[in-house]
């Protein structure tokens, strides 16, 4: 049997498209919030029982959201769930913090995780000085750091992980 768990990394994305204010319907909005928001928040509050009763001193909390939170035109749904995931980490990360949690958030630029097609690359890639697409080892290597000893004063922040995306 594994000992209790003291880092949790939120982790899930839901994104329809299109999605845009032309396109966007409540069932949508709803979906969103479901899987980037309240799932998230949800997991936080059990991880924050469960870290509290088994009486653990230092734990991680790690959100993933994304540049589109900061406003993308055509990802209003998906950025605004992922906004609101930014929010509840500050405000959490001021309540746990007593406890020996560190709540943190990184937020992703374009990754290339087989969803984006060459021609879309083309696109994106002018917008990222570091001229390249995020890889997925990228993304972990920063959540690695946040669930580490040397993140252990940490908490609150939105950590850009973007090549310079979105600035």
């Amino acid at each position: 049997a594994f000992g209790p768990v003291s880092v949790l990394v939120n982790n899930a994305a839901h994104c329809e498209l299109p999605d845009t204010i032309l396109s966007v319907s409540g069932a949508s909005i709803d979906r969103h919030f479901r899987v980037n928001t309240r799932a998230a928040v949800l997991l936080m509050s059990e991880f924050t029982c469960r870290f509290r009763q088994h009486n653990l001193e230092e734990g991680r909390i790690i959100n993933i959201s994304t540049d589109a939170a900061q406003a993308f035109a055509t990802q209003i749904a998906y950025g605004a769930s992922k906004a609101a995931l930014e929010a509840f980490t500050r405000s959490v990360a001021i309540e746990v913090g007593r406890f020996g949690i560190t709540v943190n958030t990184v937020a992703p630029g374009p990754v290339q995780t087989a969803w984006i097609q060459p021609d879309l690359e083309q696109q994106v890639l002018p917008a990222i000085p570091m001229g390249r697409l995020g890889t997925p080892e990228d993304i972990a290597h920063a959540v690695v750091f946040l669930a580490s000893t040397q993140a252990g004063w940490l908490t609150g922040q939105v950590i850009k992980v973007s090549g310079g995306h979105a600035l």
